[in-house]
């Protein structure tokens, strides 16, 4: 697993190994960013909530977000996102908290351009953690909420004021990303 592309492209990331923790594939987050790309995106503040390796917040440094926040609650896995943002040269504009998201959703007072939610699989609260992603104070008008997700999970086209505008897959990982409807704040 890399950084794709900006000025971390080519570093090496590591991830703890276990039977709960599933990067996000180097395929899969180039077809996130790419996508992102297409719909003219900003992700200068970004928020990855459940981080794990923190592959997609160190992505979004990496091409050129001004800060990231990773919110992780596995200890081990928080390490290993400082030690990737250290390797990478990109620690100074991130910043890792171990909590658990729905805590996070409370603690944390900034609005974020993006927010990446990539929940365990077995946990199934994808829909939950998008509308109360959605309905919370971390959202404005120009955010974009991207959930990774099992194509088992199924997804409503609306939570709150934000619609689905892409939906992607690869193999059994999906990907969907919402942005506000009609331009509401």
């Amino acid at each position: 697993m890399r950084v794709i592309a900006g000025k971390a492209k080519g570093h090496s990331l590591k991830w703890p190994k276990g039977p709960h923790i599933r990067p996000t594939s180097d395929l899969v987050r180039g077809a996130i960013f790419s996508a992102l790309e297409s719909l003219a995106v900003e992700w200068t503040c970004t928020l990855d909530l459940y981080a794990g390796t923190g592959a997609l917040g160190i992505e979004a440094l990496s091409r050129g977000a001004e800060e990231v926040d990773f919110v992780e609650q596995n200890p081990r896995c928080c390490s290993v996102i400082k030690e990737n943002l250290k390797h990478s040269g990109l620690a100074e504009r991130a910043k890792v908290y171990r909590l658990e998201a729905r805590k996070a959703l409370r603690t944390l007072k900034k609005r974020y351009s993006l927010i990446f939610l990539d929940p365990p699989y077995s946990d199934q609260s994808g829909q939950t953690i998008l509308g109360d992603v959605a309905s919370s104070s971390l959202v404005g008008r120009q955010t974009t909420i991207v959930l990774e997700h099992s194509q088992k999970l199924r997804l409503e086209a609306v939570y709150g004021k934000f619609q689905i505008t892409k939906s992607l897959s690869h193999g059994d990982t999906c990907v969907s990303i919402y942005q506000l409807a009609g331009g509401e704040d």
